[in-house]
């Protein structure tokens, strides 16, 4: 099954995103141009020619950084995701909605992926910390949901992964809107 890229403009401090289709589904998603692990995406992977659900992807994801949609409402292809980790994307996909937050640990209770580690203090939070980084559905299996029991805890990329994560959070009133930004409804 072939997989090809379709590149949609975004108001995210990282700019545009790509988002790796194939007839299934949604199979990854990029910030920034960066590569995803496991992922064929690199220079030469071609861009998606299927005009319609290039717009359809572009528009789904238009309607949530508008504040329109709380959800991608777009199928999604696990290809890339398997076993443990999958289990844990599912079960965050399915268990924490747009505006609410799941610290690591919980997530690691929740999924039951670990429950062969019940007291074994923040192994199962770390280990899900690791999956969290590896998501190769970032955005559409929202890992930014996932915070610290103290804090916002770490996001793929660095300092500009964190300007993503407080962003996202902020567009979905899980944090204050800052000065400079009051959220989707304050657009002209």
């Amino acid at each position: 099954m072939s997989i090809s890229w379709v590149t949609v403009g975004t108001p995210l401090p990282s700019g545009p995103v790509r988002l790796a289709v194939t007839d299934l589904g949604v199979a990854a998603c990029s910030f920034a141009g960066e590569s995803v692990a496991g992922v064929p995406g690199r220079a030469g992977t071609p861009d998606c020619t299927d005009e319609a659900r290039a717009r359809t992807v572009a528009a789904r994801l238009d309607e949530y950084f508008q504040g329109r949609s709380r959800t991608f409402a777009l199928p999604i292809d696990w290809r890339f995701t398997s076993g443990p980790h999958r289990v844990v994307l599912q079960t965050l996909l399915a268990e924490v909605p747009y505006g609410a937050t799941i610290t690591y640990g919980e997530l690691a209770r929740r999924s039951g992926v670990f429950d062969d580690l019940a007291g074994v203090g923040g192994v199962a939070a770390r280990a899900v910390g690791q999956m969290m980084g590896a998501n190769p559905l970032a955005l559409l299996v929202p890992c930014h949901r996932v915070v610290a029991a103290d804090g916002l805890g770490g996001f793929g990329g660095g300092p500009l992964g964190m300007e993503i994560k407080r962003w996202l959070l902020t567009l979905e009133g899980v944090l204050p809107a800052t000065l400079d930004w009051d959220g989707p409804d304050a657009a002209p």
